[in-house]
């Protein structure tokens, strides 16, 4: 299995990568955020490892420029970063996985298997619904050619219904599926949070695309009225 790893710590890598080696994986090592773009561009492999505070080009850029460009090898962050907004950001730009430091080498090892195993199927870059364009890569939302601007965890709640069109999605399955798996706060956050959306994406346009299903949760119609 051919790993590429970009990471600045030189010690971090080198150990990983000999650890990487014992249980079978080949492993190429970058330091540098625009040397591993450059290198996951011109060759194929099998998952990247990649740190998100790189010299040159962070890992978020990376990131975004290798969904950008197609390539679909999945992405497993390994990064000091443990922040939920941090998390959230690297998915919504296309990593499949995110692992904070310190971290088990065995967990690693588990979750990289697991991510080969998936494999890359092809994503597309441009979620659409309705006239309601979203671009995971440029993190640009658009309705009828209209730039809208969404802070991060908007950004995230639209990106996650649009992958869900015409799907009913409780507030349980928002919160997991966009704030953390170990989120403890009130889930009425989901409500106050559709309210935002709402008054960007579906008043200035004359829409109700998103719905709320009374005791059960929301769904973004791919109508432009919001019709079911």
């Amino acid at each position: 299995m051919q790993v590429l790893m970009v990471e600045d710590e030189v010690r971090l890598a080198d150990t990983v990568s000999r650890g990487l080696v014992a249980e079978g994986f080949v492993v190429d090592i970058v330091h540098d955020g625009a040397e591993g773009l450059e290198q996951a561009r011109s060759r194929d492999y099998d998952v990247i490892i990649l740190d998100i505070m790189l010299p040159s080009l962070n890992g978020y850029d990376v990131c975004r420029e290798l969904r950008a460009a197609g390539v679909w090898t999945p992405v497993l962050m390994l990064t000091a970063k443990d922040g939920e907004y941090d998390q959230v950001d690297a998915f919504d730009l296309g990593a499949d996985d995110y692992l904070t430091k310190p971290f088990s080498f065995v967990v690693l090892v588990a979750r990289l298997r697991a991510l080969v195993r998936r494999g890359a199927p092809e994503r597309p870059t441009v979620l659409q619904v309705g006239d309601l364009t979203l671009d995971p890569a440029t993190r640009v939302v658009r309705r009828c050619e209209t730039d809208i601007e969404l802070t991060p965890r908007e950004f995230g709640l639209l990106h996650y219904l649009m992958r869900n069109p015409d799907d009913v999605v409780s507030k349980l399955e928002i919160l997991q599926g966009v704030w953390d798996l170990n989120y403890e706060g009130d889930e009425n956050v989901v409500e106050v949070y559709v309210g935002y959306l709402r008054r960007k994406i579906d008043q200035p346009f004359g829409r109700r695309s998103i719905q709320t299903v009374r005791g059960v949760g929301y769904r973004l119609s791919g109508h432009g009225d919001g019709r079911p």
